[in-house]
């Protein structure tokens, strides 16, 4: 006989066939299923419910939580990973069906469950990873899995990734056929920003847009994949004027709701000798009324400086800030950094990871940083993933900060609440303490 998963005062974490040991293992496919999914559930509530009502208790929550999933979702593997979360695969005929999955998952854990005749409510958060079939990169699916639940907390939504496309397996001729496809339909295209915070003023300073595609059968489509095929078939210029649209309409949403700072965007090298990109650009900014920024790196200047420096002058003459992105990683010229409007420089995260554990990246970090401010920049440090690393770029006198210590790439309603809440304020509050470890590298 079936049992109902709503009652936990007789549930027995013993009954229910999940396998908790070993390695993971997925099942097998069936005939007709195109995609394999991987779901994680946490209990985000779990330390706060055992208290209440016991570690034992809890054991049995977590059976319960995989028996609920187990009856909801036809031929799922179920197992409890941990304390707090239970994984789940599944197999389905298209993509569309994980987010089914996700939909009866929330509503199953929407209800209080009953622990010995007393309500408690759950807090869930699920993340999922899809890939098309076959596939061979089990471990490269936990991790996206593993992200999607990391994003999932902090946006308060599930969440679902697809496991990127490897590059040895694109076809370039055909992707680049579907991105002109998507570019005009711009229902596959979508944009996540990640703050910069100035160190100082403990205050969000811009924030970045990043472009993503999430294709219709091969998943998520990495920039790193898709960018360099839009510039060799030209449809580079629709993709960051699509971008640009996008980015000013939702800096006007960001502003109306209080946070009025510039969103900064991407612009490839090939643009800046495009007069007719150019002339575009400067329309929708001009018109649009919102604060825009671009991102330009060393290499894109150096293609054909002459006209680049002069389109950035133009850009900067109508009020966009101009970055210098990624510096230090391409081959830095003094001659054309002096040249360039520039109000900010980006240290390339090259630098910035490895910055307490190399003896050289301190001094190349130090003395960029000085550079920059004796042109008239202010600086970030890109790729910043710890305390420590964010305490020393303090000590060194940069101005602003952007990396997974603050926030990942995240979608403008998880941007708004992130600004909410006041996030920022607890990764950079241990800023101002000075290590002593450090004290070679203050100023003089």
């Amino acid at each position: 006989m079936k049992r109902s998963p709503s009652s936990l005062s007789r549930l027995d974490p013993a009954s229910i066939p999940l396998e908790d040991q070993g390695e993971i293992g997925f099942p097998p496919v069936g005939a007709g299923k195109r995609f394999q999914f991987l779901i994680l559930v946490e209990i985000v509530n779990f330390a706060i419910l055992r208290r209440h009502v016991g570690r034992q208790r809890c054991d049995v929550l977590m059976a319960d939580v995989a028996e609920r999933a187990l009856l909801a979702i036809d031929g799922a593997q179920v197992r409890v990973l941990g304390p707090a979360q239970v994984e789940i695969v599944a197999f389905g005929a298209d993509r569309d069906v994980l987010a089914a999955m996700l939909d009866v998952l929330t509503a199953l854990f929407d209800s209080p469950v009953d622990i010995d005749g007393e309500q408690y409510a759950l807090d869930v958060a699920l993340g999922a990873t899809a890939a098309s079939m076959p596939h061979h990169d089990d471990v490269r699916m936990i991790e996206e899995a593993e992200q999607a639940l990391a994003d999932a907390r902090i946006e308060r939504r599930p969440v679902e990734r697809d496991l990127p496309v490897e590059t040895a397996r694109i076809d370039r001729i055909a992707l680049a056929r579907d991105l002109h496809v998507a570019i005009g339909r711009s229902d596959e295209l979508f944009l996540q920003y990640q703050p910069k915070v100035h160190v100082r003023r403990q205050q969000i300073a811009s924030v970045e847009a990043l472009i993503r595609w999430r294709h219709p059968t091969r998943g998520l489509v990495l920039p790193g994949d898709f960018i360099p095929i839009a510039e060799d078939s030209r449809d580079i210029v629709a993709l960051t004027l699509w971008t640009l649209r996008q980015v000013i309409t939702d800096q006007k949403t960001m502003a109306a709701r209080g946070y009025d700072v510039p969103v900064f965007i991407n612009i490839a090298g090939v643009l800046l000798s495009d007069t007719r990109f150019v002339a575009e650009a400067c329309t929708l900014v001009q018109h649009g009324g919102a604060k825009i920024g671009f991102e330009i790196t060393e290499t894109s200047v150096i293609r054909d400086p002459e006209s680049a420096i002069a389109n950035l002058k133009i850009f900067a003459e109508i009020g966009i800030d101009v970055a210098i992105d990624d510096y230090g990683a391409g081959l830095s010229s003094l001659a054309y950094l002096k040249q360039l409007p520039a109000c900010e420089l980006k240290i390339d995260k090259l630098f910035v990871t490895q910055l307490t554990s190399s003896n050289r990246d301190p001094l190349i970090v130090r003395s960029t940083i000085d550079l920059a401010h004796a042109l008239e920049m202010e600086v970030v440090a890109e790729g910043v993933e710890t305390q420590a690393a964010l305490a020393l770029l303090t000590v060194m006198g940069c101005d602003m900060v952007q990396g997974f210590l603050i926030s990942r790439p995240i979608g403008l309603d998880a941007l708004l609440q992130f600004f909410d809440e006041g996030r920022h304020l607890a990764a950079t509050s241990e800023a101002r303490v000075p290590f002593a470890r450090f004290s070679g590298v203050q100023r003089g």
